[in-house]
């Protein structure tokens, strides 16, 4: 357990016995970084501020089943996830996630390959062919930089196989890129056939 999580210990019992305002200590330590996963889910910025607030109040809400055993970063992520991924199941079609996907010629982790630079159009139509736990893995994984149990805390799954699951969610995301594309899932692109003249 790191410092800050034994500075939450002790401050954690002193919210919920009526010091609300250490909460907003809480809110400050983490409130960028809760934003810029939910902006990187959702990929709209005014969804990722109503997603972060929400995010928040239900932390508040909920401290009292916080277990003190437990990362606190861990659990406020998966509260973050899970309202993420309620809102991309609300929407049904989701369509913006800010990643960005590069060729890797070698084949390498898609964790090399994907960074939050800017929209990419081949990017949203792959993303949007995965499951809300799938986005969420790559981006924890790719964008939030974070290592495998990190992640399993968060998602509360064996973090062995949760690199399973990343290497084939990574396969699926090369896929449906390289499908979109045109191309190959290693980034190289299809030999364009010639037209042929048909005769009706």
């Amino acid at each position: 357990m790191d410092e800050m999580d034994l500075d939450l210990q002790q401050m954690i019992p002193d919210i919920l016995n009526g010091d609300t305002a250490r909460f907003e200590l809480i809110m400050q330590r983490y409130q960028r970084r809760i934003f810029s996963y939910c902006y990187h889910m959702l990929g709209h910025y005014s969804e990722a501020e109503d997603c972060t607030q929400e995010v928040f109040i239900k932390t508040f809400r909920k401290l009292d089943q916080y277990n003190l055993e437990r990362p606190f970063e861990a659990w406020l992520y998966a509260i973050a996830s899970n309202c993420c991924i309620d809102i991309i199941r609300k929407r049904r079609l989701s369509k913006y996630f800010p990643v960005l996907y590069r060729s890797d010629e070698h084949n390498r982790p898609v964790d090399q390959a994907i960074e939050d630079t800017y929209y990419n159009e081949h990017v949203l139509r792959a993303m949007s062919k995965l499951t809300p736990e799938e986005r969420s893995l790559l981006i924890l994984r790719c964008v939030e930089d974070k290592d495998y149990k990190e992640i399993a805390d968060i998602m509360q799954q064996n973090s062995s196989s949760l690199r399973k699951k990343f290497e084939r969610t990574a396969a699926k995301f090369r896929k449906y890129h390289a499908h979109i594309q045109g191309g190959r899932p290693d980034g190289s692109r299809q030999p364009q056939s010639r037209p042929q003249n048909h005769i009706s």
